[in-house]
């Protein structure tokens, strides 16, 4: 079991990032369309490419991209009101359903002939089809994905997700849509929602726009219950360990392990739990017959223990949901519930960002290929059903 850091360990780290949160918060204070969780994400990302980061805030910065990530995921859920999403009708409900499930679909499929990981191509098709930074951080803490995958993905959401703020509303004005069309199209295609909001605002469609994306954000727990559900078989058998007869102890080779090294792409040491993987033990007695056991890569969980279907913050979401859509909350908690869950995502985005290494990220063309493939795909599958269903 690996240790727990304390409290005391841990807060340089926590400091670090309510300082980058507030800095986030101003940053989109002054730019709408740059939400505070991805000016958190590229402020991260810049300070451990300029070597800033150091060892002392590393036990914070795991706590918060951890512990705080699932917080603001929870409180998400509160921001989206059942009945509301379905007033929208189900011409736009279809809409969001085919956009989302064909995106989901096919990215990865892309992605595998594009030569990229599994994970990568998992995070990308989350970020791109559901709701940006908080997906990608949603499936990245479920789906036993790499620090790396979490990184290209997000790139993606900023980069393309940035662009659509200016090209949406000018390729809408070139086809002729109406407002209504322009919202629906919006919600359903765009990544993230504070760039859903600054297309809104600046098109007159913010209501219509905003309310078709949160209904894109409930699809999250469904995708990442049933992902994870999907992928708990290979997480119980992915790691296996290797028995190898010893004729005695003196057959076992005695040169030191090391810790494995650090993924290319990140910034800091190599996680405790690859460098335990890294030791062998000698099971049995060191006469004839004993054996050597070596882990052949890091367990995703403990021995006979399975991920659980529905990761606890995504059932903690569809309660938000839940509680939302009664309607007994009263509008001091509904209205400043979305600034505090904006605080907490720029905290724990900005502690994932600290383990991107832009100088190595500059270099993943074909992440950046993908998410256009992926952008590609959500704006040309949600437009013909705009104009489909009129």
């Amino acid at each position: 079991m690996l240790p727990t850091p304390s409290k005391t360990s841990c807060l340089p780290g926590i400091v670090a990032c309510a300082l980058a949160t507030v800095a986030a918060l101003a940053v989109n204070r002054f730019v709408p369309g740059l939400s505070p969780a991805t000016a958190a994400v590229v402020l991260g990302a810049a300070l451990a490419t300029a070597g800033v980061i150091r060892a002392p805030l590393r036990p914070g910065l795991m706590f918060v991209s951890r512990r705080v990530l699932r917080a603001a995921i929870v409180l998400l859920g509160l921001q989206i009101a059942v009945p509301q999403v379905l007033a929208l009708g189900w011409q736009a409900l279809a809409v969001v359903a085919a956009a989302t499930g064909l995106t989901f679909v096919l990215t990865p499929l892309a992605g595998r002939r594009l030569g990229l990981s599994p994970g990568t191509s998992l995070l990308v098709a989350t970020g791109v089809s559901i709701c940006g930074a908080a997906a990608i951080a949603a499936m990245h803490d479920s789906a036993d994905s790499s620090d790396e995958d979490a990184a290209g993905a997000l790139s993606v959401v900023v980069l393309y997700g940035s662009a659509a703020i200016v090209v949406l509303p000018l390729l809408a004005s070139w086809l002729g849509l109406s407002y209504e069309q322009l919202g629906v199209w919006a919600g359903a295609a765009v990544h993230e929602v504070a760039q859903v909001a600054a297309i809104g605002a600046a098109t007159g469609v913010l209501a219509t726009a905003v309310t078709v994306k949160l209904a894109r954000v409930v699809l999250l727990a469904p995708i990442v219950a049933v992902t994870t559900s999907l992928r708990r078989p290979r997480s119980a058998s992915a790691h296996p360990t290797v028995a190898v007869p010893a004729q005695s102890a003196a057959a076992v080779p005695s040169r030191p392990l090391v810790a494995a090294p650090a993924r290319p792409g990140l910034a800091g040491p190599a996680h405790p739990a690859v460098a335990g993987a890294a030791r062998a033990v000698v099971a049995g007695s060191a006469g004839r017959g004993a054996t050597l056991t070596r882990p052949v890569a890091p367990p995703a969980a403990a021995p006979g223990r399975r991920p659980p279907i529905v990761p606890l913050f995504v059932a903690g979401f569809l309660a938000m949901v839940a509680v939302r859509s009664t309607g007994l909350l009263p509008p001091v908690v509904t209205g400043n519930v979305p600034a505090v869950t904006n605080a907490l995502m720029a905290a724990a985005l900005f502690a994932l960002g600290t383990g991107i290494d832009l100088r190595k990220l500059l270099k993943g063309g074909r992440v950046m290929l993908l998410g256009g493939i992926a952008t590609g795909l959500i704006g040309t599958i949600s437009l013909a059903g705009v104009w489909l269903l009129g």
